[in-house]
């Protein structure tokens, strides 16, 4: 393919996958019904339902614009080969490759970031404030912002680093290295996230002695789950939405539980959250999806390595050269239907695995509680009770809460 019909191609495809995401949170938008029946007006008060209807709605809404101004952004970018025009401004000023891609991507992150962040305050700050989910702060906004340039600037240098010196060096097989050193980061962040990332951002400490503690680790026993620690993270400093997580691979795991949770859930209902988890555990949904996402990354970096060296793309992209940094951002919109439908499939393998670990928890503790669990976090968090289904097969990770419940009651 020619430059110019690469360009477009690209320029198709980031259309295409716009106005496909948007109709699709229009349907999803439309698909809300404005009453609820009899049997759900027990648990979700009518009038709560009503907030959260207005809650998505204005999310949804607010959707549309951020996502077009980044749709803006982006079709200007290629069209007028505003990427080129960087990776032509660097190059007399860095010449070495490592650096002049750290340099190219770093400015594009930031600058875009900085574009972003008068949407994301209004986010947090009126949007989710108005709904009394938000709990943060200007300043610990800000922070968090630094922290997390902070944080990809050394992981993402790391990471690109390692890329370009072995695309550099190594030539056509970088690809097969490469792999190497992208699952192997995944596979320290699944071990390491809860010991070394989660501080930076959130206070963690051991979940205190006491009735809980007792019943999870009673609980652990009874079922041989190989617990290391449990701990409480401070959630509520930024959101009062509520959440629980497993970290660590292996025989050794940690539980991480918020602070929001636990004030808002029995003993029972927290049990039967944790009994849900170890059903991800038990079978193996943790294992499976490691060892799935590490096929995606070889598959994703061969895919790569066939288009890397391509000077027609580079061109495209307005560039003057070969130029690896613009190889990189046309492989990302060009890779994109084809990520599209292994995020599709794994998203239909997640919901697979929520069932079943619903199930476990169902077999080895009880349903009350876990229905009880998932019914509160759904009103707490002003869920959506009914996404399309054209929605939830193409987004969401897990069953929507009627159909969880409505499997666990069969």
């Amino acid at each position: 393919m020619q430059p110019q019909q690469i360009l477009y191609t690209i320029l198709a495809i980031t259309v295409i996958g716009y106005i496909f995401d948007q109709l699709l949170d229009y349907i999803n938008l439309r698909a809300q019904p404005n009453d609820i029946p009899d049997d759900v007006a027990i648990f979700y008060d009518r009038q709560k339902y009503q907030t959260s209807i207005g809650y998505h709605r204005e999310k949804t809404k607010f959707g549309f614009l951020t996502a077009g101004v980044s749709f803006l952004i982006s079709i200007g970018m290629l069209w007028w080969g505003g990427y080129g025009w960087l990776d032509a401004f660097l190059r007399p000023y860095i010449q070495h490759q490592i650096f002049h891609a750290l340099a190219f991507f770093g400015i594009i992150a930031i600058i875009s970031d900085v574009i972003m962040i008068p949407f994301q305050l209004y986010n947090v700050f009126v949007i989710e404030e108005k709904y009394g989910f938000n709990k943060s702060t200007v300043k610990l906004f800000f922070l968090d912002k630094l922290k997390g340039y902070l944080l990809g600037g050394i992981i993402g240098g790391l990471l690109l680093s390692s890329m370009i010196y072995l695309v550099v060096n190594i030539g056509d097989t970088f690809w097969i290295w490469f792999a190497v050193v992208a699952c192997t980061f995944v596979f320290l962040m699944n071990m390491f996230y809860a010991s070394l990332i989660v501080p930076m951002f959130n206070k963690l400490t051991p979940l205190p002695d006491g009735e809980l503690k007792e019943a999870i680790e009673a609980f652990a026993k009874k079922v041989a789950f190989p617990l290391d620690n449990i701990f409480v993270i401070d959630g509520s400093k930024r959101s009062s939405k509520s959440n629980a997580y497993f970290s660590g691979i292996g025989r050794k795991k940690k539980i991480v539980l918020y602070d929001t949770l636990i004030n808002n859930h029995t003993t029972e209902e927290l049990v039967a959250v944790l009994a849900h988890e170890v059903g991800h555990f038990r079978k193996k949904h943790i294992v499976w999806t490691f060892l799935l996402s590490i096929i995606q990354i070889v598959f994703t970096l061969f895919i790569l390595s066939l288009m890397i060296f391509n000077q027609d793309v580079s061109l495209a992209l307005g560039g003057e050269q070969l130029s690896i940094p613009l190889n990189l951002i046309a492989f990302a919109v060009l890779f994109s239907p084809i990520s599209g439908i292994t995020s599709l499939l794994m998203n239909i393998f997640s919901r697979k695995n929520e069932y079943e670990a619903d199930a476990y928890a169902k077999e080895n503790y009880a349903a009350a509680p876990l229905v009880h669990a998932l019914k509160k976090l759904s009103v707490d968090n002003l869920s959506d009770l009914y996404p399309h289904p054209l929605y939830v097969f193409f987004h969401y990770s897990h069953p929507p809460l009627l159909k969880r419940l409505q499997a666990m009651e069969a």
